[in-house]
């Protein structure tokens, strides 16, 4: 009866071990999948005003007043410096007093030459000396209006490098103006993005695109794309892109950095999970189970990145068989017991689908 008793419990025992281990080696498999997916991507971008000028003294003298601040706002036609203008009076004084002293002459030229004392040549060249006269007249106004240096659009002003009172020689910085009403985000893609992007883009419809900006807070105004340049840098690889923000707040500002996250639609593209996946070394891997269910590692090269999904450039096919879960678990030629999943029903089951 003890005998017995040991037989029966050890029946009833082992067999709930023996179905959990084969349990245990059972494996889930799938297959990459091809589906029209998009990817956002990312760039080091470079931001610029639409328009950032230099203002330079146009004429000699001393920096007699400074009409604004470093950082303040100006509108257009506002006045910014005054360079000592004494001279550049006295000149356009003195060249005022000679045209009209021309002008007296040529009336009493005009006045012989109506009487036939003085010859017709006479009376031309008295004509020519007021002509003369009154473009150095002129000359010596637009010479005073120099030192006067207005705004030629609304802006903000930077740093005044030159105080009250400094010596400014023609051609010398007096301070930077920039137009921060839109913004310009600079940045590389690569060639075969920029080929992704080329053939995915609807024609005529220009690419909305997201500017992250360095506290990692996303820019509440969305850009575009407006230019591409012709060439391509030999040296990197890359061309250059152009998208255009609007910046109403002023929060832009010349000179930062940020992030240009674009949006690439990718068409027939292979997509697998990031979990079939594992990583040595920075190259990425997969198991492929062969026709007698043995494992066999394979890299693969990483095309782009999406929420749970690769999409896979090379290395598998359409038809592979990938090991799914517990990539961690197994090695090279180990044979498995494994269960075929669909590849649409693995991504619906995903906590993040592709978009």
């Amino acid at each position: 009866m003890l005998s017995g008793l040991c037989a029966l419990l050890c029946h009833f025992g082992c067999k709930p071990k023996t179905e959990e281990k084969e349990k245990e080696g059972q494996y889930f498999v799938t297959s990459p999948v091809y589906m029209d997916t998009a990817v956002t991507r990312e760039y080091v971008s470079q931001i610029r005003s639409v328009r950032n000028i230099e203002i330079r003294a146009q004429e000699r003298g001393y920096l007699e007043t400074s009409y604004v601040d470093e950082g303040q706002v100006v509108k257009k036609g506002q006045l910014l410096f005054k360079i000592m203008p004494k001279i550049y009076e006295s000149e356009l004084q003195k060249a005022t007093a000679e045209a009209k002293a021309a002008e007296i002459e040529l009336k009493n030229t005009q006045a012989l030459a109506d009487k036939h004392i003085v010859s017709p040549n006479e009376l031309a060249l008295a004509n020519t000396r007021l002509q003369k006269a009154k473009a150095e007249q002129a000359l010596a106004s637009v010479h005073l209006a120099f030192t006067e240096i207005r705004a030629p659009f609304d802006g903000i002003v930077d740093r005044l490098p030159r105080k009250i009172g400094s010596l400014i020689e023609e051609g010398d910085l007096l301070t930077t103006l920039s137009d921060n009403s839109q913004m310009y985000a600079y940045f590389n893609v690569a060639e075969p993005e920029y080929l992704d992007y080329a053939g995915s883009a609807a024609k005529n419809n220009k690419a909305t695109v997201q500017l992250i900006q360095a506290n990692n807070q996303v820019f509440k105004y969305p850009g575009v794309v407006e230019t591409i340049e012709s060439e391509f840098n030999n040296e990197t690889g890359n061309i250059a892109f152009r998208a255009t923000f609007p910046n109403p707040d002023r929060i832009l500002r010349h000179g930062e950095t940020g992030k240009v996250q674009m949006k690439v639609q990718l068409k027939n593209a292979m997509v697998i999970p990031q979990k079939a996946t594992y990583e040595i070394q920075d190259k990425r891997y997969v198991y492929i189970v062969g026709k007698d269910n043995t494992l066999k590692s394979k890299e693969i090269s990483i095309a782009a990145e999406m929420p749970d999904l690769f999409v896979v450039g090379s290395g598998i096919g359409a038809g592979d068989k990938i090991l799914l879960e517990g990539v961690q678990k197994v090695k090279d030629e180990q044979k498995i017991s494994y269960q075929y999943q669909a590849p649409e029903k693995v991504i619906a089951q995903l906590r993040l689908k592709a978009e």
